[in-house]
């Protein structure tokens, strides 16, 4: 089971890209989304930026650091 939600300031992760998406939510504005599989095995959702999400592959490393946005790895 995953949480989806955008990655909070001080939240702190170190995974794999498994999924990517998006969707239009709201109706009006375009959200990115990626799943992780983190070292502990569990999954999590999360929206990031488009940027961020078009460099992004499955396969692909990714991190999020206390009071910094998610990166490659």
């Amino acid at each position: 089971m995953f949480k989806s939600r955008k990655a909070g300031r001080e939240d702190s992760w170190d995974g794999v890209v498994t999924d990517k998406s998006r969707g239009m939510l709201d109706g009006s504005n375009m959200y990115h989304f990626v799943e992780i599989n983190l070292a502990d095995g569990e999954s999590i959702k999360v929206r990031i930026d488009r940027r961020l999400w078009k460099s992004v592959e499955v396969g692909d490393h990714i991190v999020k650091r206390p009071g910094a946005e998610p990166a490659k790895g």
